[in-house]
């Protein structure tokens, strides 16, 4: 299985200060591996490579990212999974996602099997390409209730955060559109930037630079609050849009298998601790994506994450797109 990830389409990120993890309990001896369970460029692949960076610098040893997407992010958590508990492999994405595999049948874990290291919350933006006659979000449902399944919307699935996005906002609205996957948000955004689709509803740090080149036109966020991205005019709430929707703050991350020895897990937090909540990157990254820095580990990741994963999870269900009813899997209802 190691063999076959290193393979994988790996960047190594720089190595800083070698001298840097003489704090820390662990002291790693080999490269250490975090899955991205998503295509390059999407919305995990670029938090991670921030956080991989500062974990580098911190600890002084390698970081390999590798992409290994499929199956709404199942097949790479799936690889971290069954990984050496060595402490070696980690897997990341929105812990939303991590918390309802088992309710879309995709693949028997939950959060508690994970130590959570969350960095930023992101939110999805309900978007349109900028040929198209749709300005504002009442044009949009319009569309959709006047041609059922006629609007085609970009998501990387329907367990990731974009395709969360439109079963919401179907759901509240009651329209239907016709929602088309891709191996992660990049290709989603790209594919409605380009005009395969007239949509998207990923997220904000996905599509920040098509909406700052005008290819897409930002109509909402899936948010109780209003979004800037740096440079561009604010972007309105949905709530104030359509006020029944439900919305949750949506955490993404690092994930590190529980099993694994209790100095690596140690160290993490004592980095997400003294090097993480104090990081001018990834503050950087946030203002310039439209994201939220929200630094957060241990029990505290766990409780913070939950409200996303009960929305997800309930949502599915009631949907009828979900395997399995959430509460035998432990998801009570919001």
């Amino acid at each position: 299985m190691k063999r076959v990830l290193l393979a994988a389409s790996a960047a190594v990120l720089a190595l800083t200060s070698p001298l840097a993890a003489q704090n820390y309990p662990w002291k790693p001896t080999k490269p250490i591996t975090i899955i991205v369970p998503w295509g390059a460029g999407g919305s995990t692949d670029q938090i991670v490579r921030v956080l991989g960076k500062e974990i580098e610098s911190a600890i002084g040893q390698t970081v390999v990212i590798v992409n290994q997407p499929g199956a709404s992010g199942s097949i790479g958590t799936k690889s971290a999974l069954e990984a050496a508990k060595d402490g070696y492999t980690w897997t990341s994405g929105a812990a939303k996602d991590m918390g309802t595999y088992a309710v879309t049948g995709l693949l028997n874990t939950k959060l508690a099997d994970f130590h959570l290291f969350l960095g930023i919350i992101n939110a999805s933006v309900i978007s349109v390409n900028a040929a198209t006659p749709y300005k504002t979000i009442d044009d949009v449902i319009k569309a959709m209730k006047d041609k059922p399944n006629g609007v085609t919307v970009a998501t990387a699935g329907i367990n990731s955060s974009g395709g969360n996005a439109l079963g919401a906002f179907a759901q509240a609205t009651g329209v239907q559109a016709r929602q088309v996957t891709y191996d992660g948000g990049n290709p989603a955004v790209i594919a409605t930037a380009g005009g395969e689709t007239q949509v998207t509803t990923q997220l904000a740090v996905e599509q920040a630079e098509m909406i700052r080149a005008k290819r897409i036109r930002p109509l909402a966020v899936m948010s109780s609050k209003p979004l800037t991205i740096e440079g561009m005019p604010e972007i309105p709430a949905v709530t104030k849009l359509v006020p029944n929707i439900r919305v949750a703050d949506d955490y993404f991350g690092i994930f590190i298998p529980k099993g694994v020895p209790q100095e690596v897990v140690k160290t993490m937090e004592m980095i997400w601790a003294d090097k993480m909540a104090k990081s001018e990157a990834l503050k950087k990254y946030a203002t310039a994506r439209g994201a939220i820095v929200s630094v957060v580990s241990g029990e505290a990741a766990q409780k913070a994450a939950m409200p996303a994963v009960q929305a997800l999870a309930w949502g599915l269900w009631d949907r009828k797109e979900a395997k399995v009813q959430p509460d035998t899997v432990g998801i009570p209802k919001p």
